[in-house]
């Protein structure tokens, strides 16, 4: 077998799809990177057995086909350091041994037979189907991902659950402290149905949608899940439950309602955590008539930070207790210039969404409070 390849392309396909391998894999195969010679292109594959990314790339002088594996720490390794220049690729499918020409010299590597390489989790026969826009499901996953749990004891938290109506697509994580709720109503399936996608392929997602333009087809079944995007393809495992009824824990009666400046607060927010408990991470908020304060301290080291910013609030003074890095996480998720924050008491939820409407959109954030102790 014989082909040329771009040195970039193929050493920006491999670092993006290696992203998949596990650091510990059961089948020593899967240190590799399949690749797959076929009709004069050329499929590269990696998997760590639950999760399996396969992306496409054009090639040229394409001899013979076949099946190969390469451990991919080394092929990457050098591969990279190869400047933009086509190489070529020599595989005896005997031996399986590889030798890589390009303009300054030549690499001699060993491979394994392509065909012990496991094949990916396949979508049944009886599977549904959606097509959605690559930034829509970007912005999804985005915007929830930082607030999917990592539990063994709720496995169906760990991962943004994808709730699909007539109406409209509805993206949801929770950890039990934080909850998301994205919906979209531009976006919508001919019945219900829904499926939790686990955090690993959602961080894969994240990396690659960016560059994705077009619409990307989600095809899933009860058990497994396939992606596919312009340029690569993603099939997974999910996770298999029943995802909590994420609609019943948001307050819909919070009174008290803040307006402010979303850069400003979190600037402030910032700066004010320097000074919170390292172990609690309590950040104090206290809402006043247009002042909203935020201050933190550490009693066990006597020091303590305050910082005042204006806000748009005529209701009665109030202070409540959020986790610092928690209430950040959940305003660098939001795009909008300012933020709403919706409050009843100290003891109770808090939602916070963008100042006004996203186009098609419904954005939630909730963020439960922590005890303060004045």
């Amino acid at each position: 077998m014989r082909f040329n390849v771009s040195s970039t392309s193929l050493s920006n396909r491999l670092q993006t799809i290696s992203r998949v391998q596990s650091s510990k894999n059961a089948l020593p195969i899967l240190d590799c990177i399949l690749f797959e010679l076929a009709n004069g292109e050329l499929k590269m594959t990696a998997s760590d057995s639950e999760t399996t990314m396969i992306t496409t790339l054009e090639i040229t002088d394409a001899e013979g086909e076949g099946k190969f594996a390469i451990g991919s720490k080394q092929l990457i390794s050098s591969i990279k350091e190869i400047s933009e220049q086509p190489i070529t690729f020599n595989i005896d499918p005997d031996t399986f041994a590889i030798e890589i020409t390009y303009q300054n010299g030549k690499y001699n590597l060993v491979g394994q037979n392509g065909y012990e390489f496991p094949s990916p989790c396949s979508v049944s026969d009886i599977s549904r189907s959606i097509a959605i826009d690559s930034q829509i499901l970007m912005n999804g996953i985005n915007r929830c991902l930082f607030a999917a749990a990592d539990d063994e004891l709720r496995p169906q938290m760990n991962g943004v659950y994808f709730d699909m109506t007539p109406e409209s697509i509805t993206f949801v994580a929770s950890d039990g402290h934080k909850l998301v709720r994205n919906r979209v109503f531009s976006v919508h399936s001919d019945e219900p149905s829904a499926f939790i996608l686990p955090k690993k392929p959602a961080l894969l997602l994240k990396a690659v949608l960016p560059k994705a333009e077009g619409e990307s087809l989600i095809r899933f079944d009860e058990r497994n899940a396939e992606i596919q995007l312009p340029d690569y393809t993603i099939s997974c495992r999910l996770i298999e439950g029943r995802y909590p009824n994420y609609n019943s824990v948001i307050p819909q009666d919070n009174p008290f309602r803040v307006t402010a400046d979303r850069l400003a607060f979190i600037s402030a927010l910032r700066r004010v955590s320097v000074f919170a408990s390292q172990s609690s991470a309590l950040i104090k908020l206290h809402v006043d008539q247009g002042t909203l304060t935020v201050s933190a301290q550490d009693l066990d080291f006597s020091t303590s930070a305050e910082e005042h910013l204006m806000c748009d609030y005529d209701g009665t003074a109030m202070s409540i207790g959020f986790n610092g890095p928690f209430l950040l996480d959940v305003l660098n998720s939001i795009t909008s210039n300012e933020v709403v924050l919706e409050l009843a008491d100290p003891s109770r939820a808090g939602v916070i969404t963008p100042a006004g409407p996203y186009l098609n959109e419904d954005l939630i954030m909730l963020l439960m409070p922590m005890m303060l102790k004045d």
